[in-house]
């Protein structure tokens, strides 16, 4: 496989004096490793920040926040961006098929394409005066130990360095890590009003033998200060936070407000998190027929038909788009021409999250071609994306599948059900199973009540049967799209797990 990337070339004009410019390069294209680099030059010269996310791929705020930095133009100072270090792992939403990407940083051959990927990085940390991995961590980092979310060993909502102070042993310099993340975490905090999501310092101290955490010794942040000297930090989000918006937003103010403290200074810093819409996506059949399908739709085949998907028509993305043909190919078939020898789905991915569907189905009789292949479209439920609840004055976003712990006595209401398709909002019923709100007329729709949970739940709709677990279930249309559970403790605790 070719190391050699393919090359774009963007240039943003500006009153006919200064340029930025915009060199995007891919490498391992059309693979499931497909890496994109984008180094972006402002109109003015100034130091360069490197922007990672993804060398992780359960960790979507890391990826989505890095790739929102692509698309900015600079006044002064440079930028290169690698939103998707491990597409390989975002497309499965895993941390590492493979390993950890982040942990083959110590001099590892390049005998493998992840090594070769890790390689390629530290190309690009080589031209870099400072490095921001974008991550997703766990629990709410904090110096003393309050309970199992929240202690010195959990990583979000922190920004980590491996020293407070770091001087290099080449260039005797001094870096002050500790000062610079504080800094950045006190001008960012006065922007975060939920105590619970604010910043934290985090230092790991991993150039000293006392480290209590040594794995990170094979880190991008550690080989960046120790090979290149130059100051490196993670990023880390917390898992706990539903919302991958909310991690994008908090996220790109760290980024920025590193970037005035370096002395880079964009143009145009955008943030755009919207669900991924299809358009349609362009198949050649037998390389003479070209097909336009939008998702829901059936494509008629002949068995042994060889197609290709050449293009993904995305109304508001164009990066991290793959097409992969259900039992054929690898994740990402778009530009590989392939042999259908049975019915199956073309699944469209932005990252790991599914966003369409085509099926490819065989027509009873033969398909000439110019003769309609493409049946009617089907209707395409939505999917739940969490519900917004209230508990006493407090205001939880519950991700479907997650549950809400809420004490007994404490007072419900379930005030809104976010889904991916809005327009068939109305077509929603939100049932609390156990619970009836009107008892005259028991549509199943709950939402808008105070519902109590320290009496009038009927125990046999609890999952086991003791009155602790209730679903909530979300249907559209008669059939169910998504649950969130609420869980009854003892009033001393209550989160989101």
């Amino acid at each position: 496989m070719s190391w050699a990337p393919a090359v774009a070339l963007c240039l943003l004009l500006t009153s006919g004096i200064a340029r930025s410019e915009t060199v995007h390069k891919t490498y391992f294209e059309n693979t499931d490793y497909e890496l994109h680099v984008y180094e972006i030059i402002g109109h003015e010269p100034g130091p360069t920040m490197m922007i990672m996310g993804g060398i992780q791929g359960n960790e979507p705020g890391g990826y989505l926040s890095a790739d929102i930095y692509a698309d900015v133009s600079l006044q002064k100072g440079n930028l290169l961006v690698v939103p998707r270090a491990n597409f390989y792992a975002i497309l499965l939403n895993q941390r590492g098929p493979n390993g950890d990407m982040n942990r083959k940083f110590d001099n590892q051959p390049a005998q493998d394409i992840e090594n070769r990927i890790v390689e390629i990085l530290k190309e690009l940390i080589s031209r870099s005066n400072v490095l921001l991995n974008l991550h997703d961590g766990s629990g709410f980092f904090r110096e003393e130990h309050l309970d199992d979310l929240h202690n010195p060993m959990r990583f979000g909502q922190s920004i980590i360095a491996d020293a407070d102070v770091y001087i290099g042993p080449t260039s005797g310099k001094k870096l002050h890590l500790g000062d610079i993340a504080r800094k950045i975490c006190e001008e960012v905090n006065r922007h975060i009003p939920e105590p619970e999501y604010r910043f934290h310092f985090n230092n790991h101290n991993t150039v000293s033998k006392n480290t209590q955490h040594p794995e990170q010794r094979k880190s991008a942040t550690f080989y960046s200060l120790t090979q290149h000297e130059i100051p490196a930090f993670g990023i880390e989000s917390s898992q706990e936070i539903p919302s991958n918006e909310l991690k994008v937003r908090q996220k790109s103010m760290i980024i920025n407000t590193f970037m005035a403290e370096f002395g880079i200074v964009p143009d145009n810093p955008t943030i755009l998190i919207e669900k991924p819409i299809l358009n349609h996506v362009i198949v050649l059949i037998n390389g003479t027929e070209r097909v336009a399908v939008k998702d829901g739709e059936t494509l008629q085949l002949n068995p042994g038909d060889r197609i290709m998907i050449e293009h993904i028509d995305m109304e508001n993305y164009r990066r991290g788009l793959v097409a992969d043909i259900i039992g054929v190919g690898g994740l990402n078939d778009q530009g590989k021409p392939l042999n259908i020898d049975f019915p199956t789905r073309i699944i469209i991915r932005k990252d790991s999250f599914k966003c369409a569907a085509v099926n490819i189905a065989f027509s009873r009789e033969k398909v000439l071609a110019g003769v309609p292949r493409v049946a009617e479209l089907a209707t395409v439920m939505p999917s739940l994306e969490f519900l917004t609840i209230l508990v006493g004055d407090k205001r939880h976003e519950v991700a479907n599948g997650d549950t809400l712990e809420v004490r007994i006595g404490d007072r419900i209401e379930i005030a809104e059900a976010v889904i991916d398709k809005p327009a068939m909002g109305k077509s929603l019923t939100v049932n609390f199973k156990g619970f009836v709100g009107d008892k005259l007329n028991n549509t199943g729709e709950d939402r808008g009540y105070k519902i109590p949970t320290d009496s009038g739940l009927m125990q046999k709709y609890s999952l086991e049967g003791e009155g602790r677990t209730y679903p909530i279930i979300v249907s559209c249309l008669g059939k169910e799209i998504g649950t969130v559970i609420i869980r009854l403790v003892e009033p001393q605790a209550s989160a989101i797990k």
